[in-house]
């Protein structure tokens, strides 16, 4: 994924609400989950924008999103739970882009997407 242009209020906005105080990767990996938790509104129906190797989903698959997986399988990527052909389980939210929710769950989506473009790593 090619990196997008640094835009300096989504990152103050992530350096003050997502990961501040975070000294390190296992505590900006938990400001993550705890800011995007807190500003997500579940459930809410998605569409998959790309294929990735650990996931079943195929770009343009619409899911319903239910909730965060919980926060130990979200030490390197954030990964959010699904329903989709009758099961649930866990695939990046990096993946996933949101159809007709509220303004915060859209911004919070939008930081995560923006920190993988950028390549940012916890």
């Amino acid at each position: 994924m090619a990196k997008v242009k640094k835009h300096e209020p989504r990152e103050y906005r992530i350096a003050m609400e997502a990961i501040v105080d975070a000294y390190g990767p296992e505590e900006q990996a938990m400001g993550w989950y705890y800011y995007l938790d807190d500003k997500i509104q579940f459930p809410f129906e998605a569409r998959c924008i790309a294929t990735r190797p650990i996931s079943p989903l195929k770009a343009g698959e619409r899911v319903r999103v239910i909730q965060m997986v919980p926060e130990d399988e979200c030490m390197r990527e954030i990964f959010v739970e699904i329903e989709w052909q009758k099961r649930t389980f866990g695939v990046p939210l990096a993946q996933l882009q949101p159809l007709e929710v509220d303004e915060d769950t859209q911004e919070a989506i939008a930081d995560w997407h923006y920190w993988v473009a950028r390549g940012y790593e916890f």
